[in-house]
């Protein structure tokens, strides 16, 4: 008998059998209150149409939905191993909440990694470890020679998330800890809020595609709004966001359950409407016409260090940018290059799981190419994707970033539990929703404390590994310190895997010339 059928003959038997039972004791008609709600369930899951399971098993069906709802918490605390977890797995996670509050982060009895499986990376260490002492903060100056204002950064910042996709009291505690760490808290493209500015931590304002904090009536850049906002003495650095790695090609993502009217105020936009930013720019539509814009951005602002952020897509549009430096004379006082493994509170699956070089991949070709136009050492360099530890610190810097950004490590000292419910607007720890009554568990001051331990930690643990190197500072890694096991026998270091390309050996060739160099590089490499 079939459970539809099965369901049916119950609900007769039931229901005759109450009824029958009645005529002797009154007292069983209670038992409607449970049935008859059943029963008229198990009718609707046979009429409707949506859910073949449904119709097909009616009430049993629902277990699957349930069992399916709370399946990410059945794999995060019950299944997964300490090394296995997606995206971030247990042990940086684990790592990240320990540092944060200010509790011991030593593991016992060894690595849990498997060092002979391909993929495992280690620095190369000096039997005169511990001979230079380091600075547990070192700082990195932005700002080229057209630069009024530059600026002393940390090597560890926080990354860009927008009021929005972030909760007020998240914007807050992240914007104190780096207030009380002295580090810079980048925006997100969602424009600066009263949040970012209540703590007075220092801000990198990120303008995307949308213009939020300085978009006209037409959805196009609004100059004097800029300069409102670009005069403010918290922004200390302006970047414009060609791309970023979690949706390269796409741009930003704002649900209509989170765009709140607050919200829409700030962006200039019509609240509770789902807000997407367009892919790319309609200030600028070639290399040229960026870097002039740029330009005007660094100028309205007061001299303020300006740069770019971009994930790396077609090698030859980054060539024509260098290209187009050289030509302008125009140079960013930074660029960000985004891996394609990036976070995001929202991305469509193709964008976020195909799409967009990965950082190392990214970075050292955009490090390469500035240094074949001779450009490296005018436009420091910033690595942004999944950068959670202070080895990813030394591997980036290693293949020639000056500084990091740090998104989801950054989400995790303010209390994030990896619940992946980012896009849904139910975070239930209060991090990225704007449902205040999940808002109010997050307590800024605690937060904020952890934030600043967090960043404190690390920095102290990237000083012990440069000092481990044996190298005087973070300035002298490079990417013989890191090796890659890349099958069972064979290691190759990363001057191997990315062999550098000499300064000012692109000059005088054209761009054909010079992307025909790289695709011939990365023949003889594969």
């Amino acid at each position: 008998m079939k459970v539809r059928q099965l369901f049916v003959v119950v609900a007769i038997v039931l229901l005759v059998a109450i009824t029958g039972i009645s005529f002797f004791w009154k007292g069983i008609l209670w038992y409607l209150v449970l049935v008859v709600p059943l029963i008229i369930l198990g009718i609707l899951d046979m009429t409707q149409k949506k859910h073949a399971i449904r119709r097909n098993f009616p009430i049993l069906g629902h277990g699957r939905y349930i069992l399916e709802s709370i399946r990410p918490e059945i794999m995060q605390y019950f299944v997964e191993t300490d090394t296995e977890g997606k995206p971030i797995d247990r042990l940086m996670r684990n790592m990240v909440y320990r540092r944060s509050k200010n509790v011991i982060d030593t593991v016992p009895f060894g690595t849990q990694l498997d060092v002979y499986q391909p993929g495992y990376e280690w620095l190369n260490h000096s039997m005169y470890a511990g001979k230079i002492k380091h600075a547990d903060d070192p700082r990195v100056k932005i700002g080229g020679e057209n630069c009024k204002q530059p600026y002393l950064a940390s090597l560890l910042n926080i990354s860009a998330m927008s009021f929005g996709s972030l909760s007020e009291n998240a914007v807050l505690a992240m914007n104190k800890g780096a207030q009380l760490g002295n580090f810079a808290h980048n925006t997100g493209e969602g424009g600066i809020s009263p949040y970012h500015l209540e703590p007075n931590g220092d801000l990198i304002w990120q303008i995307g595609t949308g213009y939020f904090g300085c978009r006209a009536a037409d959805g196009g850049f609004d100059e004097n709004k800029y300069i409102e906002r670009a005069s403010l003495p918290n922004v200390k650095m302006i970047e414009l966001k060609i791309s970023q790695g979690a949706k390269p090609g796409h741009g930003g993502i704002l649900p209509a359950n989170k765009n709140t009217p607050e919200i829409a105020a700030i962006r200039a936009v019509e609240p509770y409407t789902t807000v997407d930013s367009p892919p790319s720019h309609s200030a600028f539509s070639d290399a040229v016409g960026m870097l002039q814009f740029l330009e005007k951005l660094r100028d309205l602002s007061g001299g303020k260090p300006v740069g770019f952020k971009i994930c790396i897509g077609i090698k030859r549009e980054f060539v024509e940018i260098c290209e187009a430096m050289i030509q302008t004379g125009i140079k960013p006082d930074y660029i960000v290059i985004d891996g394609g493994e990036g976070g995001t509170g929202a991305a469509p699956v193709e964008f976020s799981n195909s799409l967009g070089m990965p950082l190392l991949d990214g970075l050292a070709f955009a490090v390469d190419t500035l240094r074949g136009y001779n450009l490296k050492k005018d436009v420091r360099v910033i690595a942004a994707g999944k950068i959670i530890s202070s080895f990813h610190i030394a591997r980036a810097m290693a293949i020639g970033a000056d500084l990091c950004y740090s998104a989801r490590a950054m989400m995790m000292a303010v209390g994030c539990i990896q619940a992946l419910q980012c896009n849904t607007n139910t975070c239930p720890v209060g991090v990225a929703t704007q449902d205040r009554e999940l808002m109010k568990g997050l307590d800024v001051e605690d937060k904020a404390t952890r934030m600043y331990n967090f960043h404190k930690k690390t920095m102290h643990n990237l000083s012990e590994l440069i000092s481990a190197t044996g190298v005087k500072s973070h300035r002298d890694f490079n990417r013989s310190h890191v090796n890659l096991r890349v099958d069972n026998t064979k290691v190759m270091a990363y001057d191997q895997l990315y062999p550098i390309v000499e300064v000012g050996s692109y000059t005088g060739k054209s761009v054909d010339e010079i992307v025909d160099m790289i695709r011939k590089r990365a023949l003889l490499n594969a």
